[in-house]
This record gives structure tokens, C-alpha cells and sequence, in this order.
């Protein structure tokens, strides 16, 4: 059966009320503390046809009702108003982030915000190498038969690896294999990488041809075959700070989720451009997440998505607040790369 907008009013201030107090949440004190207009007694018959639609559910006898997954979900999608931030919460987190000195410093202080704003489990994915662009090579010579080959991307990743080459170079080699791949390369997308890298084979003149073979291997291990994925992770403590029945009393299923960086990825890193996700309970394919919700989304620069960042916590979240924090880090990393 369709619910009136009255039942849908009882709805909201439950779902307000219950991740507020964490308190199952009766009629009376649903009449006092909101303008239903109703009596509590209406409100009990509302609470009673909303528990037979599977909204509401009673934990125990005499208890009030607190919101199932069902009860979220239509939270979310039809009840929900996304709390803008204050432009002092927008000055703050853009002050935050602008300090960060270099990748890694804003994927961790990028980590530490979301945990810290939302008082949940906050995951940032490291910007992705199939995602980037390589913006420059460099060949440090260690030693006539040793270079050190380093790959900065467009994002501020760093790759970097020890090349043994198969005869002595000498310093002009050094210099006119580093001038061929930067020409080469620069500005091209990893994963567009080897045909280019090939052509550096075949196009070398043959003197060079033996160290750029050594090389291209290097490079294509690097730039296309590596394609390593990082996590950073932040607020785990805040999983305690709930009530008995978030998780379904037992917070072991999560911590062993969050150990696990396949997981992780296949949480925050699987995002579409400008698409927010929020997985409630049971929509999660995890197992061990059915107590559990997800919000994450993508960030970037312009329509390119680098990876994924969001939150984990109870049912019982805030994701009115949670969405919006979510939306406006993701936004300021993104720009913060583009500038960078």
C-alpha cells in the first residue's frame, strides 16, 4: 500500500529521532518532540501500518520502533533533505586540504577530515594509476649499468624503479634516452601507454636500441601492468561510539571487512563520474557489511574520476550531513589536483 504524507512525516522525525538518541522511539515522545498536528494515539496506528510495510521494526516488547533498511532506503531516496555546510565548515575543510605539502599528505589529511566531520570510518583510495597521465620521467644514474627510473603522474603519484641495464651507458646516453621518453610520453594516459613505449624500441637509433628494450619493460611494468591500488583508513575507533543495537552487537564482522583492502576497493574505488553511492544493510554484497552503510562517490578533475573516497558506519547514520561532507571533500580534492 502507498503511504500518505503523514506516515511518511512519522517516518522522518522516527529516523531523525533514533539516529539522534540512539533510543527506540515511542509515540508520545515522537508528539512532543515534533509538530505532527496528530494525536498520539494516530501516531501509534501510523507506527503500527508502517512496521507491517517492513519501515519500522519493534527490538523488544514494550519498546518503541526504530527503522529498518527499508525504512532508510526510503529515508534516503524521498525524505531526506541534504544539509547544506556552513561556509565556515567550507572554509575549514578548504583551509585543511590547501596545507597538504604533497600526495600523500592530502590523501591523509583528506581521511582524517572525513572521520572527523562524520564520526565514521572514513576510506580514501589513492588517485589511481589506470586513471592518470604521466606528466614527466626521470633517469637517475646510479651507476654505468644502473639507472633509477622515477614516473611522476598528473595526480602527484610516484612511481619509482632500479633498471640494470645490459651494457655501460655513458652520461649523453643517460640524456638522450630521458629526452625520448618524456617526448614520447608526457601527457599521455597510462593505460594508452604501450604502443608509444613500443615505438621507442623501434624508432631508437641502434647504439641505443639494447638499453631503451631494457627499459621499455621497465616502463611498461610500471605504467601499465602495475597497477597497485592504495587505501588510507581513519576513524575506526568510531564504530564504538554507537549504541547495542548498531552492528547487531558484534563489531568483529566489520573490523575484518575493513582489513581487508579488496574489500575497500570494491567499496570506494568501483565509483562513477558525479554518482554518489549509499549502500544501506543488506544492499551491501558483503556479508560481513549487512549491519553496515556505505557513502562514497568519486573524485577528480574535470569528467576524469581518480578514485573514490566515503564513509562506513551504522544503519543508524546521519546521511542528511554524511552525503553532504561526502560530496564537498570530494569536491575540494579534485580541485585541489587540478591545481596541482
Amino acid at each position: 500500500m502507498g503511504l500518505d504524507d503523514r506516515k511518511l512525516d512519522v517516518l522522518r522525525a522516527i529516523v531523525e529521532d533514533y539516529v539522534s538518541t540512539q533510543e527506540p522511539v515511542g509515540s508520545k515522545a515522537l508528539v512532543e518532540r515534533h509538530q505532527l498536528g496528530v494525536s498520539p494515539a494516530t501516531v501509534r496506528n501510523d507506527m503500527a501500518v508502517l512496521e507491517e510495510e517492513g519501515y519500522l521494526r519493534q527490538p523488544h516488547t514494550s519498546a518503541g520502533r526504530v527503522p529498518t533498511d527499508r525504512g532508510y532506503r526510503l529515508f534516503v531516496d524521498r525524505l531526506s533533505r541534504v544539509k547544506p555546510l556552513t561556509p565556515a565548515e567550507r572554509r575549514a575543510i578548504e583551509r585543511f586540504l590547501a596545507g597538504a605539502v604533497d600526495l600523500d599528505d592530502v590523501v591523509h589529511r583528506t581521511v582524517r577530515l572525513l572521520a572527523q566531520l562524520t564520526r565514521q570510518v572514513a576510506v580514501v583510495q589513492y588517485p589511481s594509476l589506470a586513471r592518470s597521465s604521466v606528466r614527466h620521467l626521470e633517469l637517475v644514474p646510479i651507476s654505468t649499468t644502473r639507472l633509477m627510473f622515477v614516473m611522476i603522474a598528473d595526480t602527484g603519484r610516484v612511481e619509482q624503479r632500479l633498471v640494470e641495464m645490459p651494457a655501460p651507458l655513458l652520461a649523453d646516453d643517460v640524456t638522450d634516452l630521458r629526452r625520448l621518453v618524456n617526448e614520447k610520453l608526457v601527457g599521455s594516459r597510462l593505460s594508452e601507454t604501450p604502443p608509444l613505449v613500443q615505438a621507442l624500441v623501434d624508432e631508437v637509433t641502434p647504439e641505443l636500441r639494447p638499453a631503451m628494450a631494457t627499459l621499455a619493460t621497465v616502463l611498461l611494468e610500471t605504467l601499465v601492468e602495475r597497477h597497485e591500488e592504495r587505501i588510507a583508513l581513519a576513524g575506526t575507533a568510531n564504530l564504538t561510539r554507537g549504541g547495542l543495537l548498531d552492528f547487531q552487537g558484534s563489531l568483529r564482522p566489520i573490523l575484518e571487512a575493513l582489513e581487508e583492502e579488496v574489500i575497500l576497493l570494491k567499496l570506494f574505488g568501483e565509483v562513477e563520474p558525479s554518482t554518489l553511492r549509499i549502500r544501506i544493510g543488506d544492499e551491501n554484497e558483503i556479508d560481513n557489511l549487512r549491519a553496515a552503510s556505505v557513502v562514497s562517490t568519486g573524485y577528480g578533475t574535470g569528467n576524469t574520476i581518480l578514485g573514490g573516497l566515503g564513509v562506513l558506519g551504522p544503519t543508524r547514520m546521519d546521511y542528511p550531513g554524511t552525503i553532504a561532507t561526502v560530496r564537498a571533500v570530494a569536491r575540494y580534492v579534485g580541485d585541489l589536483l587540478a591545481q596541482n
